[in-house]
């Protein structure tokens, strides 16, 4: 069993160092430009910084419903590669976003992209494993028939 998670075990974790190091950002942010909690606006520098950081937060529930969905019912070797370049284009928005707003469109457009694949991955593994559970059809013996 753990065969078929490992790849997908590893990319969680990088995700959520990844998230770690977002919120340590913040937290250094707001000692920088002296924001103390509970305000979330100050100088831009500021802003920008923790948008990144609650924008990446807000996604990552999504990302790892489907890394684990595609992963499990898909291919795991190419969720986790998927997961990876997520996890690549997510740091260069938070990046981009930090040093300006408009560096943050390309890399938050590529990773949308990646969340479609694995979406889509995930859709056809869940629809093939229903097909051939509850209906007797391979659809992958159709295809190299």
């Amino acid at each position: 069993m753990l065969d078929q998670i490992h790849l997908l075990a590893a990319v969680t974790v990088l995700g959520v160092l990844e998230q770690a190091y977002f919120f340590l950002q913040v937290i250094y942010a707001r000692r920088v430009f002296g924001v103390s909690p509970p305000k979330v606006s100050g100088p831009p520098e500021f802003e920008r910084i923790f948008r990144a950081q609650v924008n990446s937060s807000e996604y990552f529930p999504i990302f790892l419903a489907v890394l684990w969905q595609a992963g499990l019912f898909f291919h795991q070797g190419l969720a986790a590669a998927l997961g990876l370049l997520y996890l690549c284009a997510r740091y260069c928005y938070f990046m981009g976003y930090r040093a300006s707003s408009s560096e943050r469109l390309a890399p938050i457009y590529f990773s949308s992209g990646v969340l479609w694949i694995l979406l889509a991955a995930s859709a056809l593994g869940i629809l093939r494993f229903f097909l051939s559970h509850y209906v007797g059809l391979n659809i992958l013996q159709l295809f190299t028939a």
